[in-house]
């Protein structure tokens, strides 16, 4: 059966700016909601995909009542296929191989509707809905035990260093740009970067939010600490290890004393550099402002004292990933064995 056999395309004008921190329904973008709206697009359950720009190809299980903003497409099912089962099989079908365009890429409907799968009875459908989401329901848990850990993590460095944002523990003080080298990455071409792992583009390549894609080449080996530097999510960290290259939108961080890096990473990430951005319109971070910023330095002994704490959580995080990996496995089999 063709995908266009199932599903009609729905379209939508709606802009960010058109979208409300509240309302009656719920607005989703490619990452998400995104804010929210007094009416609504859609009526019953439907798929949506990502057309435009990151996470491209990308399918979201979306509900009744709700609508999706213009870099978003949806795929309205027909009465032969049941909503969550369009999800699976369009999931499966991997359609950012269907991308087009270097600066801002994008797919089209019209590339990706002779896309086949195997259309069974409305029974059936149920039957591999229900398997599906109790897969799903395990690696949920999965991901929540390890966010748990995560929350553990800081409140470790919490208890041990105080807020330091306000260094209720009185810890010595200095300048972010005293203690370590900012420096923004090259520029990286958007052609340049695949939106998906290869032989050849095997490194992450960092952005403004974490790995924008991969690449044939490494800027940078070890463990470094990312702070992205413009939009909307600009003063968030990543921890960077390996091999891996950062883009103009992510600032690298590069101790000039001696420093435990994972220490550092969290110092960063509770500093919530997020606060010191200007700009309304394209909000951002420069290095001139981060270097100026006040942080407190804990003692090398006892960064490396919550170091090793944190180096026993990740043991558990360890165990906790390989059984989420196992079930993610073991999720993709079935989507193999109902989708191919």
């Amino acid at each position: 059966m063709k995908l266009k056999d199932v599903c009609i395309k729905g379209t939508s004008n709606i802009r960010q700016k058109d979208v409300n921190d509240s309302g009656r329904y719920p607005v989703y973008g490619a990452a998400g909601p995104v804010g929210f709206m007094n009416s609504f697009q859609y009526d019953e359950p439907y798929v949506g995909v990502v057309k435009d720009g990151a996470g491209i190809g990308r399918a979201t299980y979306l509900p009744s009542n709700s609508s999706i903003i213009g870099t978003m497409q949806a795929l309205i099912p027909k009465k032969n296929v049941l909503p969550k089962y369009l999800y699976y099989a369009v999931s499966s079908m991997h359609l950012e191989k269907y991308y087009s365009g270097a600066t801002i890429p994008h797919i089209y409907f019209k590339n990706y509707k002779h896309e086949r799968f195997v259309l069974v009875s409305k029974k059936e459908q149920e039957q591999i809905i229900w398997r599906f989401s109790l897969l799903e329901k395990m690696i949920s848990n999965k991901q929540q035990q390890l966010l748990k850990l995560d929350e553990l993590i800081k409140a470790r460095f919490v208890e041990m260093f105080g807020d330091p944002i306000i260094n209720n523990k009185n810890i010595k003080k200095k300048k972010l740009g005293d203690i370590c080298l900012l420096k923004a990455g090259d520029f990286t071409p958007s052609k340049k970067i695949s939106p998906v792992k290869t032989s050849i583009n095997k490194y992450p390549c960092f952005g403004g939010n974490g790995i924008r894609g991969y690449v044939d080449n490494y800027t940078h080996q070890g463990n470094y600490s990312l702070i992205g530097r413009q939009g909307a999510l600009c003063g968030n960290v990543k921890f960077a290890t390996g091999k891996f290259r950062n883009t103009e939108h992510a600032i690298l961080v590069s101790p000039n004393i001696e420093i435990n890096s994972r220490w550092l990473f969290e110092l960063l990430n509770l500093e919530k550099l997020n606060r010191f951005r200007s700009g309304a319109a394209q909000p951002g971070l420069a290095v001139k402002t981060l270097n100026e910023i006040i942080v407190p330095v804990a003692d090398l002994n006892s960064q490396n004292e919550y170091a090793n704490f944190v180096q026993q959580v990740d043991k558990s995080k360890v165990v906790i990933q390989k059984s989420l990996d196992e079930t993610q496995k073991l999720y993709d089999s079935l989507m193999q064995e109902y989708f191919g």
